[in-house]
């Protein structure tokens, strides 16, 4: 028994022993360390308040990873799994749930392009490969409208979006000028990847596509995983955007997709493909202070 009693308490007397030897107090130690937890308490509970400000003034989307670079843009600075364990296990607080993709109808191809990409999806500098397609939005009273968005592979940033009540080469063409206007002259070659939908082998687009001096790629059909980086952004629109809000107008639909995709998605939400920069700091080599 006595044996035991002193097997468990060697280190405390080891300790006393020792700051005997130093000329400290113990009891000196001893508050010493309760003030060092209390610091330690006092600062962990302002970083669980900005962890859930952040989680909340960006609707509940930012998983851990996200989450730290946040946290980082505030002087932040903590390991993933430590932003991980008071994110999920002490705050309860999780990203939310992406809802399952619909099955979509694609239209009989009339021509298709080579797929030049390849599943080749990154490029050495801007404006050399863009990826485009088309998701469908729904207003609140069930009425069906059509997104057109371009991604450029070089920094994921989007290019141009709009949309619009029609799915049809217009919509294609008219995203297309959007996304070259956007951008300085581009002289170098260019490749727009889509899929084999009507849209984008109608003769209108084509020609458009000829004129300005842009080469074609497609996805070899039935292969979504052709255009990832696509299918990867309009997962985060809607997971991110659309399904949390109900839009009773049109003009109330729109204003949103652009601002999702101008402001938040291309310079506040980090990616992962960034190396978690946002597309416009990769793109442009600048970092945002938070």
């Amino acid at each position: 028994m006595a044996y035991r009693f002193i097997q468990e308490n060697h280190k405390i007397f080891g300790m006393r022993w020792l700051l005997r030897r130093l000329n400290i107090f113990p009891n000196a130690y001893y508050n010493y360390i309760k003030s060092k937890k209390k610091d330690y308490y006092a600062n962990k509970e302002k970083i669980l308040i900005e962890i859930q400000n952040i989680y909340h003034e960006n609707k509940g989307v930012n998983g851990y990873r996200s989450m730290r670079v946040f946290l980082e843009r505030k002087n932040i600075k903590l390991s993933a799994l430590t932003v991980h364990k008071y994110m999920n296990k002490e705050l309860g607080l999780y990203a939310i749930v992406r809802r399952k993709k619909a099955n979509y109808k694609k239209c009989k191809p009339h021509k298709v392009f080579e797929n030049l990409i390849k599943q080749n999806f990154s490029a050495d500098k801007k404006n050399q490969k863009w990826c485009t397609d088309f998701t469908y939005l729904f207003l609140s009273d069930g009425r069906k409208r059509y997104n057109c968005s371009i991604l450029d592979l070089y920094d994921r940033s989007i290019v141009a979006s709009i949309t619009d009540k029609k799915i049809d080469s217009d919509l294609a063409i008219r995203t297309l000028k959007k996304a070259i206007e956007s951008q300085p002259k581009i002289k170098d070659k260019l490749i727009i990847h889509s899929d084999q939908g009507s849209q984008y082998t109608s003769k209108d687009f084509i020609e458009f596509c000829k004129s300005v001096g842009i080469t074609q790629s497609m996805n070899k059909a039935g292969y979504p995983y052709d255009n990832s980086p696509m299918e990867r952004y309009y997962n985060t629109l809607k997971n991110e955007c659309v399904n949390l809000h109900h839009y009773h107008t049109d003009k109330e639909l729109y204003e949103s997709i652009e601002d999702f995709a101008y402001t938040w998605y291309n310079h506040v939400r980090p990616h992962t493909y960034n190396n978690y920069k946002t597309p416009f700091e990769a793109r442009y080599k600048i970092k945002i202070l938070g």
